[in-house]
């Protein structure tokens, strides 16, 4: 049945069967009235139907109760036969009767859409049910009714989005309706795969701060999906999940496609949810917003029933959302000035997201008036600008030893923004754990990490803007004692840019070396995971914050559409992609959606023909046992080229620099596949040599 259909069935005064699933068990949808032998079933008082059955959590099915005996006179009447008594699950785990309609102070309630029940409980993730408030008074009267699918539309509008990325599918086809006629305001990009898509809204949400926004449709479409919204929750990011859900009529018979995202999106999303009602949608999207950045950022899942979409309902628009975040206390900046003044090898690490460019700016008159030595966590080498003298180096995957020795010899580390996770803490061995041996000053946004794994001296709730605000102020009362110990630190940090020799004819370090010098500052760069990223994060330098997107959670195939997102986001800066070969081919059909739109992007393909990570792995621990890790790519350059787009391919560092022009002065998108020698596994060490290092520890 088409959803028009779906809705003109329901005329008539029947509720439209809208449930609402508690966290510990299923909710059921209320039967049809069953079939009479001799005819249709006898009429009921008020056209009550004859078994409203809901679901308890001992699986016991109890019957609607009859209407209330009313003390003065009999019920006001329901419109169509519409049930007195809508049953919704709570969480206790008993079922409860929805009360009868409020009380009008001048006259009955407004009418409802297709006999919509006046009380539907919905749940939220924290297991509170709540009545859905009566419309909010409109200055020219009541709201015009408006379907679900436009009533979305309309708030990601209030919220200010201008992009989204998805796939379609035919269950929110009432969203993408609506999205034509906003098509002036919110430009909808098609995407080739839902986990490119999750992933050009994850790297949205990196380069604006504010949520990127996907749509994706159920099942499948939310699963390929799900890729994105892991990376969002590791990397912190603001982003909103909008999943195609099954029409409440069908849920939990495991209908077609049909999935329990609360279930599912659970553990890597900091709210998940299902409209089950239209006139709650504003409501719903407000919230998300909020929730996605306030606090610690990341992602939320909003679950779309279709019929919802196409049901209509006559209900106020909400404000915009605004940020919350905590503020440091003077107590908590007065102590930080004592630990400082008592400092003899202060060290800063920062990471994390919520950053904006003003505390940036902040943090750096900060670090620049103590003279303090400042890394950066994994992948976030863009929060501090690598040529500034008090930079000294990636704290991250193949971190610089010198770097890791200053780090555990520091007596007082100021971790900012960063929660502190394996890939920055070496798997929790830079640091101790849970007590560091230096005096250890944690500051985050979010509550739930502070003494999650590391307990700190002074632990600060702030958000990163609030924070960099208030240490500004903190101007040094002397001359710092540490000033020869930054000094050394960032000399360590420029040996540490200079490129060794490795195998090859192709150097990828004086690639990098060749890129750092000629890209201009505001290019944003992109990269997936695996080991080719090890050359980028040890050679290149960063300019200043939003000029790096890359994914902490170490996911494949983020880099393609991250790069797409980029462009689109940021059409008049310069972007470059930088990818291994196992990492494009998981998204790399999103070379699709760039040639689609015109996106004037450079990708580099860096090809070793295998998986290199974890054939690296293979060799340290079952050393020349090769299993699973050799690949058989296509011609990269020509795959481009069956694109429309320009391609090239390199095989000798003397030939990247000329390649390179012609890629960066093509009229499209371009792509340079750069083949490397499988030996020349990190910036360090061969394959070669660490089979023969393993061999050895195996015979001693």
């Amino acid at each position: 049945m088409k959803p028009s259909e779906k809705t003109l069935a329901r005329s008539g005064g029947q509720p439209p069967n809208d449930l609402s699933e508690s966290n510990d068990a299923a909710s059921a949808a209320t039967p049809p009235p069953r079939s009479h032998p001799q005819g249709a079933p006898a009429p009921r008082s008020g056209g009550q139907p004859p078994n409203d059955l809901s679901e308890s959590n001992d699986a016991a099915l109890a019957v609607t109760p009859p209407p209330r005996s009313h003390p003065q006179k009999a019920p006001a009447p329901r419109s169509g036969g519409q049930p007195p008594n809508d049953l919704s699950e709570s969480n206790d785990p008993a079922s409860a009767a929805t009360p009868p309609p409020r009380s009008h102070p001048q006259g009955a309630p407004a009418p409802r859409s297709g006999g919509q029940p006046p009380n539907d409980l919905s749940e939220s993730n924290d297991a509170a049910s709540a009545a859905t408030p009566p419309p909010r008074s409109h200055p020219q009267g009541a709201p015009a009714p408006r379907s679900g699918g436009q009533l979305l539309v309309d708030a990601l509008k209030v919220h200010g989005v201008d992009l989204v990325f998805g796939v379609p599918g035919e269950s929110y086809l009432a969203v993408l309706d609506a999205l034509y006629d906003a098509r002036d305001q919110i430009r909808y990009i098609i995407c080739r795969q839902e986990g490119g898509a999750a992933n050009m809204a994850d790297a949205y949400g990196k380069l604006t701060g504010r949520p990127g926004i996907c749509f994706v449709t159920r099942g499948p479409g939310a699963t390929n999906a799900s890729v994105g919204i892991h990376t969002a929750f590791q990397d912190s990011t603001p982003l909103i999940l909008f999943i195609g859900q099954v029409g409440n009529d069908f849920v939990e018979r495991e209908a077609f496609q049909e999935i329990d995202y609360r279930r599912m999106y659970g553990q890597m999303a900091k709210w998940v949810a299902q409209i089950d009602r239209a006139d709650r949608v504003p409501e719903y999207v407000s919230r998300a917003f909020q929730t996605a950045v306030s606090g610690r950022p990341g992602p939320v899942v909003l679950a779309m029933p279709e019929d919802m979409l196409t049901e209509t309902a006559a209900v106020a628009d909400t404000g915009r959302y605004q940020r919350v975040a905590a503020h440091p206390g003077e107590s908590d900046m007065s102590r930080l000035r004592g630990m400082l003044a008592q400092a003899k090898r202060p060290f800063v690490i920062l990471g994390g997201s919520g950053w904006t460019a003003r505390a940036c700016a902040d943090f750096r008159a900060f670090a620049e008036a103590w003279d303090l030595p400042v890394g950066t966590a994994f992948r976030r080498q863009d929060l501090y600008d690598n040529r500034l003298p008090n930079f000294v180096g990636d704290v991250g995957i193949g971190i610089n030893p010198a770097l890791a020795d200053r780090i555990k010899n520091c007596d007082l580390l100021l971790a900012l923004g960063t929660r502190l996770g394996e890939m920055t803490t070496g798997g929790y061995t830079l640091i101790d754990v849970p007590r560091p041996k230096q005096k250890f000053v944690h500051v985050y946004p979010g509550a739930e990490v502070l003494g999650h794994v590391y307990q700190a001296d002074l632990p600060v709730l702030s958000g990163m803007p609030e924070f960099a605000e208030a240490a500004r102020r903190l101007a040094p009362e002397s001359a710092r004692a540490w000033k020869d110990w930054t000094r050394a630190a960032r000399a360590d940090y420029e040996e540490w840019l200079r490129p060794g020799e490795m195998p090859g004819a192709l150097d990828f370090g004086e690639v990098m070396v060749f890129l750092r010098g000629r890209l201009p500052p505001e290019t944003i760069v992109a990269n997936g995971a695996g080991n080719f990223s090890g050359w980028i994060h040890r050679y290149y330098q960063y300019s200043g914050l939003r000029t790096e997107v890359a994914p902490t959670s170490g996911a494949m195939g983020y880099g393609v559409p991250a790069a797409v997102a980029a462009k689109l986001v940021h059409p008049e800066r310069p972007v470059v992609c930088v990818c291994g070969d196992g990492d494009f081919l998981m998204t790399g059909q999103e070379l699709a959606t760039a040639a689609q739109y015109g996106l004037k992007i450079v990708f580099m393909v860096v090809n070793n023909n295998m998986y290199g990570t974890i054939r690296m792995h293979q060799e340290r621990d079952y050393p020349a046992r090769v299993s699973g890790t050799e690949l058989k790519n296509p011609d990269f350059a020509a795959l481009a080229r069956a694109y429309g787009l320009h391609g090239g391919t390199v095989e000798a560092t003397a030939d990247f620099e000329p390649a390179f022009e012609r890629a960066w002065n093509a009229k499209t998108a371009s792509l340079l596949e750069l083949r490397v020698d499988p030996d020349a596994i990190t910036t360090r060490t061969t394959l070669t040599a660490i089979r023969a290092a393993a061999l050895k520890a195996k015979k001693a």
